[in-house]
């Protein structure tokens, strides 16, 4: 017997089992002439037995009822000439035992599939192999690229050839699965043995064939694309051809729509249904013009549902309500902003924006970034402008700012992300500029609302926007610390004057874009008022913490503006007119508030200089103060060194050392100053070890096995310890007295034991080793591997470390690659300025590690291979870095050879190692596009150019640059901004690793992509050689074309391009010649005026960044009314700005585009003629209601009163006598072609979601399954039939109009009334 609870395909392979039933049955499959015909006479027994088995339907839902519109099996029609088996087929189907043609089929099957496998491994390997020949020079393999694009033409011939034979296989040896489900199965049978329907024949002729693809049926093609598109990992064609299939569906059945319409407007209930409906929607935007299919009834109702529930009030009740939402929501605002993008005049015609900008306003959907792109996509060019209105697209992040009644902090925080996306891009900076900066101006104001909230988010995305770091000591001063501490700022500057250092003597040709476009940002503010609104909110006393957060800001704005903004502009704000004018105001009591924010101001401004990487306040930041070795981070001697005896004693006795052995009682920057001071003097140190109990009490709290170093958690707090350890290991080691002090502790064998728990070939092996993974990540355990890099660093120190057999240790934890953690923390605190140990270890790791230790060891080769240039053996200190880097090049993991290519190319901005590195001569063919940039770098010097044309290079390079990738930059550079825009410099501060993060790091700090042409014009040579070619010629003539077109793509794309290059060019000194030769300054500058485009405007903005480099270049830009700031040497830092800032914002309101006027294709339309204009009518009263209920005169009225429900006045009687309409068809209303009249007014017309559910109502589901199938003809006929019913539906009379296949699919409630 079968068994219900197995799938089809265990029924079909069950062994058959003897029973009387199949005894007596007859052959079905050998009567091929009569038919597939069932017995006459089954007993009841046989047919019980039969319904009992169930089957799950295909593209079935969950609802357990569901209405029509529902995407199931449930809702399509069967040929009337082959309907679904009966159960008796399916019994005798599924217990058919398989035979050996099938397993013959079976073994066919794998055996293409396995040669489909081989196929398909064949092809990789083939385009992995034209890939790798395409970076190889043409000449030399063209003959292997031919044959390799032979045999991957073969091999994609041969792939369609066996995915054919596969797919005839299957279709052959299918088991037909059963296709009605168990709702009507069970129908069916009933109605069978009651003797109300006979079982047709499934036997098919050509002719039934035919017929069947005439009379398709929608809803069953519909399912079966659903399911088809449901399969998972299948071949990408597999989806592509279903989705063609499916757009191609409703093309031929565009009143499938109704029933999208239909799901997508009920209750919650049905919320399986609703969310199908949307998927299915959704599905259309991933298909190539699958918009163009989507008519505009549908988007009203996505519509209907993205605004259902919002409450204009902003009450906090209403937020609140809002999380209680209908769940799809959201994903219908996400759905109407991707139609907005692929399709704008779809969505407007729709009446889709006003969800949208609600969406923005109010904080309905959590994720405003998303929406804010859509209409930043809109804003950049011309022809997609005009669908919005100038001045309500954006603007609507703004509203929770200005509106004083409305006080949300989430809601606030959430648009300021969103407020900070829009105006880090170009299209949204020039919109929000509009208006001599109205928008800005408003938000910089409302600053100055009552609301606290209000004042601290916009101060914090303002110091977001202007990408402000905040100081060391910012959190000590908003807490009301004063700045007079010394110390705090003395160890900040040195940490900053290292930054400083590290930077200095590289290059400073390269233009930081990022900091450009601040400078535009920064003038924005200025001249939306932002000085005078943070004045004000200084003299304030109301609250002390944001008093002193805004005059940080205001220090760190005058700051900023000395380095980026122009002299002329810089030097009038810091003279601060306003508040020096109150507080010269003797007679005024104001003139306290006032002097008490100057003495402040300047406060701040003398800190932040004292800690600013240099001690130039503007121009560009020069170092004042030079040391050899940027690497070594631990403290150095200083000054303090000698102290008298009283002093000392007191430092002592001040450090609570010798009165406690509690280490949380102890001075910590008392004992901090005498490590770096008194101690490294040995006469001083011999006296603290040997008559006092300091240096002994200091040991015992670093030994591991004490237990109380090792057992403090790793917070941010006890990081201290781990500095004042590391500062204990450098004294030690300035003095004989304290190498021998340190030689006899206990300290460092503790730690050596420590090692070699981890270390399986000492023999010491246990369960709970003191650094194990868990111990090095929660406590201060990993402190001792910075306090080993501290000794490293001193030969002394190595000794040491030596002697107690540590490096033996490190060498075996490397080589079994069983604590990665392990290895990364000691490569990255082991000092490897010495050529010793160090250096040898971390060889090993970069070329016999795992891949993931060799991209970390390559990392920590950065700050070694960049070394300031300092000192005359700085050069040669980096020998070996480079040289390891160059190895790293040729490992077998491209990653690790990426890695190499990023520090190498960092390190040719100084010229010293960029003539090292092509003294190496590194050979970077098998890298192909991943080297280029470092062979770019080789073109700076005219080593590197010779180097480079010896191998033919420089030519073909050239000629690849002017044919396409010039274009392909364009790309590149982009998305090198985006993602810098993108990095918040807030992302990465307050963190803490174990790790030197400095050495991890991605080189994503505003880093350009080098170009071919600038460093080209590096080198006499190179300059030559682009005269020659006459390269800048073509672009300059280019921009002069096309620089002003707005309308196609790939020309604006070209545009980009060759302005980049011009700037490029123009950026050299040596291109000055160039520059002079042609008028694309003037062009580029007309450009970034007054183009349509508001992206190629950014470019030209950037391009005249990058010709203000140059003295030439800054001269022409200033006859053309741009400049820029330079430094005390009268170089330019390349942050070039219109001297008139309002003609670069200069865009201007534009026309938008009308609903009237905008027409749809026939695609889009579920009606395709609008409705006609209603005449105009006074409301009914009472007494004037409906008396004539003939058919003609309650549909007009219906008509009226859906035409009324749209009025907010007259909406309560309308929606109260349509309910009394409705009681007059209590089946309801079965009229196709008033129903076809309402969607007409719903589809072009606004309706709310409950206005649209009502209506809806009104109709029997009969009427739309007899739109779909098109039975409109006997529609009065029907109507009249229909009415005189209680349900409307299913009578006799009906049942016998309908073909076999309309009844196959009949709902089961259907034969309730029977």
């Amino acid at each position: 017997m079968l068994s219900s609870a197995g799938t089809p395909t265990q029924k079909a392979y069950q062994p058959q089992q003897p029973s009387v039933a199949n005894a007596s049955r007859p052959s079905l499959e050998r009567d091929n002439n009569n038919g597939l015909q069932p017995p006459a006479l089954l007993s009841a027994s046989r047919i019980t037995t039969a319904s009992g088995v169930s089957f799950a339907p295909r593209a079935s839902s969950l609802n357990p009822n569901p209405a029509p519109g529902s995407f199931s099996s449930d809702f399509r029609v069967l040929n009337p000439t082959q309907r679904a088996p009966s159960r008796t087929d399916t019994y005798s189907r599924d217990n058919k035992v398989p035979d050996e043609n099938e397993t013959v089929a079976e073994k066919n099957i794998a055996g293409l599939r396995e040669a489909l496998n081989r196929e398909m491994k064949i092809k990789e390997g083939s385009e992995n192999m034209l890939e790798a020949l395409n970076n190889k020079k043409a000449k030399q393999s063209k003959e292997q690229r031919a044959r390799v694009e032979a045999e991957l033409n073969s091999s994609n011939q041969k792939i369609k050839e066996l995915r054919q034979k596969i797919s005839d296989a299957q279709q052959r040896t299918r088991v037909p699965q059963p296709t009605t489900p168990t709702r009507q199965r069970t129908g069916e049978s009933l109605l069978s043995s009651n003797g109300f329907r006979s079982p047709h024949s499934v036997s098919r002729s050509g002719a039934a064939s035919d017929l069947e693809e005439a009379t398709e049926s929608p809803t069953f093609a519909l399912a079966e694309l659903l399911q088809a598109l449901e399969a998972e990992r299948m071949t990408p064609d597999y989806y592509v051809s279903r989705a063609n299939s499916l757009v191609d569906l409703f093309k031929r059945h565009p009143t499938l729509k109704y029933d999208l319409v239909w799901s997508l407007i009920k209750d919650r209930k049905a919320d399986v249904e609703r969310e199908q409906a949307l998927k299915f929607v959704r599905a259309f935007l991933d298909v190539k013009d699958g918009v163009k299919e989507i008519s505009r009834a549908v988007v009203r109702a996505i519509a209907a549902l993205a605004e259902h529930g919002d409450d204009r009030t902003g009450s906090r009740a209403a937020l609140e309500a809002l999380e209680r939402e209908d769940r799809l929501r959201p994903i219908c605002i996400e759905t109407l902003a991707e139609v907005l993008v692929r399709d704008p005049p779809l969505l407007l015609a729709s009446g889709g924006l006003a969800p949208l900008y609600d969406a923005l306003s109010e904080g309905t959907y959590k994720a405003p970034e998303g929406l804010t792109a859509a209409f930043l996509f809109l804003l950049d060019s011309p022809n997609k402008r005009k669908f919005l209105q100038p001045g309500y697209s954006v603007e609507s992040l703004f509203s929770p700012f200005t509106d004083q009644l409305l006080e949300n902090e989430g809601l606030l925080k959430q648009n300021a992300k969103a407020i900070a996306a829009a105006l880090n891009t170009w299209p949204g900076l020039m919109a929000l500029s509009m208006y001599e900066f109205r928008t800005v101006k408003s938000f910089v104001e409302c600053m100055l609302y009552p609301s606290l909230a209000v004042k601290e988010t916009v101060i914090d995305l303002i110091y977001s926007l202007l990408r402000i770091k905040s100081p060391g000591w910012a959190q000590s001063y908003l807490a009301g610390r004063r700045l007079t501490t010394y110390g705090r700022v003395t160890s900040l500057r040195s940490a900053t004057d290292k930054i400083a250092v590290a930077t200095a003597d590289e290059e400073s040709g390269e233009q930081n874009f990022v900091e450009h476009y601040t400078a535009l940002l920064l003038t924005v503010f200025i001249r939306s008022n932002l000085l005078p609104v943070l004045l004000k909110l200084t003299q304030c006393y109301d609250n002390p913490t944001l008093k002193r957060k805004t005059t940080l800001l205001l220090g760190e704005v005058l700051k900023l503006s000395s380095r980026l903004l122009l002299p002329s502009w810089s030097g009038e704000l810091q003279l601060l007119p306003e508040l020096f004018a109150a507080a010269t105001q003797f007679d005024n009591e104001d003139h306290f508030n006032a002097t008490g924010t100057v003495y402040q101001i300047s406060s701040v401004s003398k800190t932040l200089y004292r800690t600013s990487p240099s001690g130039s306040g503007g121009g560009e930041l020069t170092p004042t103060n030079t040391y050899g070795d940027s690497v070594d981070d631990h403290p150095k001697a200083n000054p303090s060194v000698i102290t008298d005896d009283t002093t000392f004693r007191q430092l002592l006795i001040d450090s609570g050392v010798l009165t406690s052995s509690n280490h949380s009682k102890w001075n910590w920057d008392v004992v901090m100053r005498i490590f770096e001071g008194p101690l490294q003097n040995g006469k001083r140190l011999e006296e603290a070890a040997k008559a006092s109990k300091f240096l002994k009490r200091i040991i015992s709290f670093y030994r591991p096995f004490k237990y109380k170093f090792s057992e403090l958690k790793s917070t941010r707090n006890t990081q201290k310890y781990v500095r004042a350890g590391c500062a204990l290991m450098h004294s030690l080691t300035q003095s004989p007295e304290g190498l021998r002090f340190l030689a006899e502790s206990k300290l460092l064998k503790q730690i050596a034991e420590c090692l070699a728990q981890c270390d399986p070939a000492t023999g010491y092996p246990t369960q709970f080793p003191m650094f194990s993974k868990d111990r090095l990540i929660d406590t201060l355990c990993g402190g001792y591997f910075a306090m080993i890099g501290v000794l490293s660093g001193d030969p002394k120190g190595l000794a040491l470390l030596d002697r107690w057999r540590m490096f033996n240790m490190m060498y075996h934890i490397v080589d079994l690659k069983q604590r990665p953690d392990l290895i990364k923390l000691i490569l990255s605190n082991l000092d490897y300025s010495i050529n010793g140990h160090p250096r040898v270890l971390l060889s090993k790791a970069l070329t016999g590690g795992t891949m993931d230790i060799r991209i970390h060891a390559t990392n920590v080769l950065r700050k070694y291979a960049i070394r300031p240039l300092s000192s005359q053996e700085a050069v040669a200190d980096s020998k070996w870095a480079i040289q390891l880097l160059v190895t790293q090049l040729y490992d077998p993991e491209i990653e690790v050879c990426s890695t190499a290519i990023k520090i190498l190319e960092k390190a040719c901005n100084r010229k010293t190692y960029l003539e090292y590195i092509v003294e190496c001569r590194p050979s970077l063919d098998h890298l192909g596009e991943i080297g280029a940039p470092l062979l770019l770098r080789f073109l700076s010097t005219s080593i590197g150019y010779k180097y480079l044309d010896g191998l033919d290079y420089i030519s073909n390079e050239m000629d690849d640059w002017f044919l396409g990738r010039n274009d392909s930059y364009v790309s590149l550079i982009e998305a090198s901004l985006a993602r810098a825009f993108m990095d918040s410099p807030d992302d990465h501060q307050n963190r803490m690793s174990l790790f030197d993060e400095t050495a991890v790091g991605d080189f994503a700090d505003a880093h350009v992509p080098p170009h071919f042409y600038r460093e080209l014009t590096r080198t006499q040579e190179g300059c030559k050689l682009l005269s020659e070619k006459g390269h800048f010629e073509e672009f300059a003539a280019t921009i002069r074309e096309h620089g002003m077109q707005s309308e196609d793509p790939e020309l604006i794309t070209k545009v980009k391009g060759c302005m980049w290059a011009v700037g490029n060019v123009g950026s050299m000194e040596l291109g000055a010649p160039f520059l002079e030769s042609s008028d694309v300054v003037e062009q580029v500058v007309k450009i970034a005026q007054s183009h349509e485009v508001m992206s190629l405007r950014g470019t030209a903005f950037f391009v005249l960044g990058l010709i203000s480099r140059s003295v030439h270049g800054l001269e022409i830009l200033y006859e053309n009314g741009w400049d820029a700031n330079t430094n005390s040497m009268g170089r330019s830092l390349g942050f070039c700005l219109p001297v008139d800032i309002t003609k670069f914002f200069s865009l201007t309101p534009w026309r938008s585009e009308r609903v009237v006027n905008i027409t749809l294709p026939e695609s889009q339309k579920t009606e395709q003629v609008a409705p006609p204009p209603m005449p105009t009518r006074p409301p009914l009263e009472p007494q004037e209601q409906l008396t004539d209920h003939s058919d003609d005169a309650v549909n007009q009225r219906v008509l009226d009163l859906v035409v009324d429900l749209s009025n907010s006045v007259l909406f309560k009687r309308a929606m109260s006598e349509l309910v009394q309409v409705k009681q007059l068809r209590r089946g309801g209303f079965t009229s196709v072609r008033l129903f076809r009249q309402i969607m007409a007014l719903l589809e072009y017309n606004h309706y709310r979601l409950p206005i649209r559910k009502v209506v809806t109502e009104l109709f029997h589901k009969s009427v739309l399954r007899r739109i779909v199938f098109e039975e409109d003809a006997n529609d009065e006929d029907e109507g009249d039939e229909d009415e005189d019913e209680d349900d409307g539906y299913g009578s006799d009379s009906e049942d016998d109009t309908r073909t076999e296949r309309q009844r196959s699919v009949s709902d089961p409630t259907d034969f309730e009334g029977r």
